[in-house]
């Protein structure tokens, strides 16, 4: 099972799914909206852009971005809206407004805020990485931040600039990109030279942690071609009437993101385990966590069973596009302090670390193996975040009426008030999941008059045993 499942296309009107409320900003091309699913009330930001001014290129690097996200983003939803000559995407709404905004109220942030903030930033530059996305345009104006102001819940924005970086069967590293792509203050030198892979990105979180540090950036000058000039020459300094106060393991992790030469700058994985970050973060990720919900959500991975497609199915949908932030929350914190490379994933190793962590004693590998048995559900043998979801929700938050119904509609696709074998295989058909004997099972189990249709009682009761 895997959350691409439900990260559709919708042919149906935009207005039919969405009321449209106020802007949110404005661009080139088109605008950001919020709106709010009329189905589940949740609130999204929509990027509404006019394709009548979009030239073919453009279109194909609308159809990049969405392919993107569509594989980076667990909650999504992708709409095209061609009566409109339009074509909209939304994601999860953040009202904490930009990095940069908050930057230039404060004017700088404190070391342990700032490696909070390059944490999160550096683990999701990682998890794009792992899966060979570049993101090429990474600054404080694209990173968002929650109402609650919570640094380790930002969000990063605006993939209209990403890539997908391929592998070279022939090479031992990926082949370089040449697209002059990014932002002045924030560009890396061998992106200007036009070859250069993914630690651009790493470049451009060291200028992002200079500027959180001191308020100004590396690289300055009063026009973005002098600006780019510096960054061809890459030299800059930590000036002491800025500086002095800062540690110099601030100043080493900067250092070594800030690296001339690609192949001497850290990695997303290696920024991560930098010592700045470690020291700073070790207290911070577990001062938040409360001992006992980590432990329940923990006693909840080790005993969940979904052995039914369809209930993976539904579990998957419940958690990828109905669960509020609220809800889950605090289990994303348990999450990244378990994550400890940072790669939106938890090995065999960090799952047991975890359990060790918070119950104060270790699984054996038994028990692990058993727990990836039932909830590595699209067997990577890995559990990614939303299968981590799944697995340690409490079941009375996450098997509500309101949301059974919600997903019920997700299957039953005529509205009939039944769920036939084939809206079953129409919704699971993008992995093509569903075996015949399985689908046979499955119908077995729910279908007792043998009319090839499953109530919402006995669905209810299929979630619920």
């Amino acid at each position: 099972m895997n959350t691409a499942n439900f990260i559709t296309l919708n042919t149906a009107s935009f207005k039919e799914c969405y009321k449209i409320g106020k802007q949110l900003g404005s661009g080139a091309y088109g605008e950001v909206r919020l709106c709010v699913h009329r189905e589940t009330g949740a609130q999204r930001a929509v990027k509404v852009l006019k394709r009548a001014q979009m030239d073919q290129e453009e279109e194909m690097m609308l159809a990049d971005e969405i392919s993107i996200l569509r594989e980076l983003v667990s909650s999504s939803d992708l709409i095209m809206d061609n009566k409109l000559g339009s074509s909209k995407h939304y994601q999860n709404i953040c009202k904490g407004g930009e990095l940069f905004d908050e930057l230039s109220s404060r004017k700088k942030f404190s070391e342990r805020d700032a490696a909070l903030i390059m944490h999160t930033i550096l683990m999701v530059v990682n998890y794009c990485h792992q899966k060979n996305i570049v993101h090429r345009d990474l600054k404080p104006e694209n990173i968002l931040l929650e109402a609650s102001k919570d640094y380790d819940q930002i969000k990063i924005i605006d993939f209209g600039s990403a890539t997908r970086q391929i592998p070279s069967k022939d090479l031992p590293r990926p082949r370089f990109l040449d697209q002059k792509v990014g932002t002045p203050y924030y560009i890396a030198p061998e992106v200007l030279k036009q070859q250069y892979n993914h630690l651009c990105d790493l470049w451009s979180c060291g200028v992002i942690a200079y500027v959180l540090l001191c308020g100004i950036p590396p690289f300055n000058g009063k026009s973005d071609q002098e600006i780019m000039k510096k960054v061809k020459i890459g030299k800059f300094t930590f000036h002491e009437t800025l500086w002095g106060t800062i540690s110099e393991t601030a100043k080493d992790f900067i250092t070594k993101l800030l690296q001339y030469d690609p192949e001497k700058r850290m990695t997303a994985e290696e920024a991560i385990q930098h010592k700045w970050i470690t020291l700073n973060l070790t207290e911070i990720i577990y001062e938040q966590i409360d001992q006992i919900q980590a432990q329940g959500a923990l006693a909840n991975l080790k005993t969940f069973r979904a052995d039914q497609k369809l209930k993976q199915a539904t579990y998957t949908y419940i958690v990828t596009q109905l669960l509020s932030k609220s809800e889950k929350e605090h289990l994303s914190k348990i999450f990244k302090a378990i994550d400890i490379d940072g790669d939106g994933q938890l090995s065999k190793d960090e799952i047991m670390k975890g359990y060790e962590r918070f119950f104060g004693h270790n699984l054996n590998m038994e028990d692990v193996e058993k727990i990836f048995d039932c909830v590595d559900l699209n067997q990577n043998n890995y559990i990614d975040y939303s299968e981590f979801l799944i697995a340690t929700m409490n079941e009375k938050q996450l098997l509500t009426t309101e949301k059974l119904a919600t997903a019920f509609k997700m299957f039953d696709k005529d509205a009939s008030g039944l769920i036939s074998k084939e809206e079953i295989n129409e919704v699971l058909s993008y992995e093509n999941v569903l075996s015949i004997e399985t689908m046979k099972e499955i119908m077995k189990q729910l279908d007792e008059n043998l009319d090839g249709e499953i109530t919402f009682e006995k669905f209810t009761q299929m979630m619920k045993k």
